[in-house]
C-alpha cells in the first residue's frame, strides 16, 4: 500500500468518525436507529421470533377466534383464530421488502437522470427529463399508485411497480437542484481542464456533493413508501390474503371495531413504530452530513 492510498484510507477514515460524532448527539437519533434495526432484526428473523409462526400463512382455528391480548396471544387473535402478533412480526418483513425493492430500482434511476438533466439542464435532453418528472410530480403520488392499480390486478407486485413508476421523479428533482448548483463550482471546472468525461466529471465530482441528500431521502422514504404500500393494501389493491401485511391486517380488523380494536390497533402502531424510526433515523442521517 503506497503513501496516498494511506493517506486517503485516513481521511475517510476522519470523516466517517465526524459523521458519526455529529449523528450521536442527537438522542433521538440513536433512537431512530435503534427502533430501524429492531424492526430490521424482527422482519429477517421472524420465523423464529414469532410465537406461532404458522399463522402467517394458510391457518385456521375458530376455536381461538377473537380473543383479547393475554400472555399466550399477546396481541390477541383475529376472526381465524391467528396469533396478531406473529402476523404482525411478518408483516414487518413485507413491508421492508417492499419499501427495499421498491428503493432498489427507482434510486439508481432518479439520482442517474437527475445528474443528467443538471449537468445538461440548457440543452433538449435535461429539459426533456425535468418536463417528464413534473408531470409525474403534479399528480399526488397516492392517487396515481391508486390508479395504476385500479388497472392491474390485485397483487403484491403491482403495488410494488405502482409505487416505483411514481417515485423516480423526487430523486430526478433532488439531484438535480445539487447537480445545477455543484456544476458552477471551480473543482468541476478545474475537473473540464484537465480533460475529464463528462460521466467522471458527474459521478466522481458532482455525485458526491448529493450523497448526503439522497441517504437522507431514502431513509425519510422508506416511511413513506410503507405508509403508501399499506394504504393500497388497506383498499384491497396491494398484497392479497393470507398475506400477513399490516395494510390488509387493519383493513380487515376494521370490521370488528371497536369490540375487537386489538386487531386492527396493533398493526396500525406497527406501521406507526417503522414510520417513526426511519423518519428520526433520515434526520440524524442530515445533521451528520449538513453538521
Amino acid at each position: 500500500m503506497n503513501f496516498k492510498t494511506r493517506v486517503k484510507e485516513l481521511l475517510i477514515a476522519m470523516e466517517l468518525r465526524k459523521k458519526w460524532y455529529r449523528f450521536r448527539r442527537s438522542p433521538l437519533s440513536i433512537i431512530g436507529l435503534v427502533v430501524s434495526l429492531s424492526t430490521i432484526v424482527l422482519a429477517v428473523f421472524a420465523p423464529w421470533i414469532a410465537p406461532y409462526p404458522s399463522h402467517a400463512g394458510f391457518y385456521t382455528d375458530f376455536s381461538n377466534a377473537m380473543k383479547p391480548p393475554s400472555l399466550q396471544h399477546l396481541f390477541g387473535t383475529d376472526e381465524f383464530g391467528r396469533d396478531v402478533f406473529s402476523r404482525t412480526i411478518f408483516g414487518f418483513r413485507y413491508s421492508l421488502m417492499m419499501a427495499a425493492v421498491i428503493l432498489t430500482l427507482v434510486v439508481p434511476v432518479g439520482v442517474i437522470l437527475g445528474l443528467i438533466a443538471g449537468y445538461y439542464r440548457e440543452r433538449i435532453l435535461g429539459k426533456s427529463i425535468m418536463a417528464l418528472a413534473d408531470i409525474f410530480i403534479a399528480v399526488p403520488p397516492l392517487v396515481l399508485a391508486l390508479s395504476i392499480c385500479s388497472l392491474t390486478t390485485p397483487s403484491a407486485f403491482h403495488a410494488m411497480m405502482a409505487v416505483s413508476l411514481m417515485w423516480w421523479p423526487w430523486y430526478t428533482r433532488l439531484t438535480y437542484n445539487i447537480t445545477s448548483s455543484v456544476k458552477e463550482e471551480y473543482f468541476v471546472y478545474a475537473a473540464k481542464v484537465t480533460g475529464a468525461s463528462s460521466w467522471h466529471i458527474m459521478f466522481k465530482e458532482i455525485f458526491p456533493n448529493a450523497l448526503g441528500a439522497v441517504l437522507t431521502k431514502i431513509t425519510l422514504d422508506v416511511g413513506w413508501v410503507i405508509l403508501i404500500g399499506a394504504s393500497l393494501s388497506f383498499v384491497g389493491l396491494g398484497a392479497q390474503p393470507p398475506t400477513p401485511d399490516l395494510g390488509t391486517m387493519v383493513s380487515d380488523g376494521a370490521k370488528f371495531l371497536p369490540d375487537y380494536w386489538w386487531i386492527s390497533m396493533f398493526p396500525a402502531l406497527a406501521i406507526s413504530y417503522i414510520i417513526l424510526g426511519f423518519n428520526l433515523l433520515g434526520d440524524g442521517i442530515k445533521d451528520a452530513f449538513e453538521g
